[in-house]
């Protein structure tokens, strides 16, 4: 049985920019300021999800 996963956060459970921001520092700060593949992978993705929190759902208007 296959599952996939969604890439974009479901809008009901969505964070704000300011909690995804306090979490990206928070990393930064654990790492020490330099972070391994696995932390730039989480980086990736926080800053992804930053970009996308509290946009306009005007793309799910389609």
């Amino acid at each position: 049985m296959l599952h996939i996963m969604s890439t974009t956060p479901d809008t009901a459970t969505r964070r704000s920019a300011d909690e995804v921001n306090e979490e990206i520092r928070a990393l930064w700060f654990r790492a020490g300021g330099t972070l391994s593949m696995d932390e730039r992978r989480e980086y990736q993705q926080l800053v992804l999800e930053w970009a996308q929190a509290d946009a306009p759902a005007a793309t799910q208007a389609a």
